[in-house]
């Protein structure tokens, strides 16, 4: 595995993979790499004849109060891991690397983003939206690997590679989990003991909420209600949002959506959480 740090080399050797018509898989992380990781990893290497990953840590995507200094951060794990799994190429450049001078032309996403995450995180997607372009355009991948766990950013990036017309086949992967549930998170590490044990309570109230509307249930409210009630019961964390959309569109539900999702956050005492489950209606 070769590691590369330069806009300039990656671009070159990217150039050079094309001429031989070797086929690039692509998966973008800010590190500190866990199975989610490398199940987008896996995926890559089983469909591309070269995989690249980087690992950036980018500004434009936390806002003044967001955990940025505490992101966690391990390279010499990440590498290993990376180099496990039979990476070609690691893409780790630095901030003045990537964003030498003020941005004079920044992505602003003007759909998919004024819910869930969205909402509570103004211009987070907008910095996911500019740093992919300029990603993108390095890398010049064929395939981009991203994960569900995450699933508006997804839909976030459906809509930046369709509007903009990148060359790029979205691959979403499902969500990696733990034995008993929880969606593996770098930030999983900030939760307390007691949190863990309470966490799994999250995923099992989406999949109490889907048992409901697969037998029937089409109030939205009473899904929602009933998924409050149940994590506050079972849990100490505070529940941020639970919403209910079509997918990858993300717009209220009109009882026409053929798929919806599910989608939840959930605050701890350090950590915030974010889950969700996509449900394939039948036509």
């Amino acid at each position: 595995m070769q590691i590369i740090e330069t806009i300039y080399e990656m671009q070159q050797k990217v150039l050079s993979l094309k001429k031989q018509s070797l086929q690039i898989g692509f998966v973008p992380t800010m590190g500190y790499l866990h199975e989610g990781h490398l199940s987008l990893i896996k995926k890559s290497k089983s469909e591309n004849d070269i995989t690249v990953i980087s690992i950036f840590v980018n500004p434009l995507q936390f806002g003044p109060k967001e955990d940025l200094s505490t992101y966690p951060r391990d390279f010499e794990r990440d590498y290993q891991l990376a180099m496990n799994e039979g990476v070609d190429f690691l893409f780790y450049p630095s901030v003045s690397e990537m964003y030498p001078i003020e941005p004079s032309v920044l992505v602003t996403v003007t759909d998919r983003t004024d819910v869930l995450c969205g909402k509570s995180r103004p211009g987070h997607f907008d910095g996911v939206a500019t740093v992919l372009t300029k990603l993108f355009h390095i890398i010049l991948p064929d395939k981009a690997y991203f994960g569900l766990k995450d699933a508006q950013q997804v839909a976030v990036v459906d809509g930046l590679i369709n509007d903009f017309h990148f060359p790029i086949e979205l691959v979403p992967v499902e969500t990696i989990r733990e034995e008993d549930g929880l969606a593996k998170s770098s930030r999983n590490v900030f939760l307390t003991e007691n949190e863990r044990r309470e966490a799994p309570f999250l995923y099992k109230s989406l999949l109490l909420a889907k048992q409901k509307i697969v037998l029937g249930e089409q109030e939205n409210n009473q899904i929602v209600s009933f998924m409050k009630t149940y994590i506050q019961e079972n849990t100490s964390g505070v529940v941020d949002y639970i919403e209910i959309y079509s997918y990858p569109q993300l717009k209220p539900v009109t009882g026409l959506e053929q798929k919806l999702i599910i989608a939840l956050a959930v605050k701890f005492s350090k950590a915030r959480l974010i889950d969700n489950i996509i449900i394939q209606l039948n036509k």
